[in-house]
């Protein structure tokens, strides 16, 4: 179980995180959704640990996480595919992949060989420069990389976006099964609509700082849809 309670987060004197509320089960695959700049990728840095809080807590498994260093984060048991990806463009996808390995908490230096089996391109290409892989490419490794650290939950920031059809809908096909046969985890900020409903099980909703709503994903109607995320 993944809780966030009462979280609060300030840029100099703007209040940008307004007492932000999340509950997600074991096993569920929760979107966070809203309209561009309400605080969706503020609140998963603020998660992971990348940018400090003013308060609240964020729990796993009953384990508060809100004043431990990302790293530790990590290696309790979360995996992170940040925006934009992120991979090293200078390393190799095998290297790439060994860095996933530093948040091991069983510190094993093997990479998982179900990564090669969810992405075989990245088995095809182990030894490419990172930034010599097409987007898709990388958007597989970023993902490919958080999974070598054995992650009791998988956060995912806009992983379909700048990304070519047939990869957005191989992405989606991993995380349904991730979430199914693995259980694992999902929290995904994602704009794409039809993409949420295809992968998610629950929604919540941001506006201005604020979690404004949730729910099961097949309540997510037309209402909710006009006032808070068409543009």
């Amino acid at each position: 179980m993944f809780t966030v309670t009462g979280l609060n987060q300030y840029y100099g004197g703007s209040h940008i995180l307004r007492d932000v509320n999340l509950h997600i089960d074991k096993g569920s695959c929760v979107c966070l959704m809203g309209r561009n700049g309400v605080g969706k990728t503020t609140l998963l840095k603020s998660v992971m640990g990348l940018i400090p809080i003013r308060s609240g807590s964020i729990e796993l498994d009953g384990e508060d996480l809100a004043r431990d260093p990302a790293a530790a984060r990590a290696r309790k048991g979360i995996g992170y595919v940040p925006q934009g990806r992120e991979i090293f463009p200078g390393l190799t996808v095998e290297e790439n992949l060994r860095v996933g390995l530093t948040g091991r908490r069983d510190g094993s230096k093997v990479i998982p060989e179900d990564i090669y089996e969810f992405f075989p391109v990245l088995k095809e290409m182990l030894h490419r420069k990172g930034g010599d892989l097409s987007g898709g490419q990388q958007q597989q490794l970023a993902i490919g990389r958080a999974l070598a650290s054995d992650p009791h939950m998988l956060i995912l920031d806009e992983p379909t976006e700048g990304i070519q059809p047939n990869i957005v809908q191989l992405i989606g096909d991993i995380i349904i099964r991730l979430n199914d046969e693995k259980g694992l985890t999902v929290l995904l900020v994602e704009q794409k609509l039809k993409f949420a409903r295809k992968v998610g099980r629950q929604f919540y909703i941001m506006d201005r700082g604020h979690t404004v709503a949730e729910g099961r994903m097949d309540a997510l109607d037309d209402t909710l849809i006009s006032e808070y995320l068409t543009v």
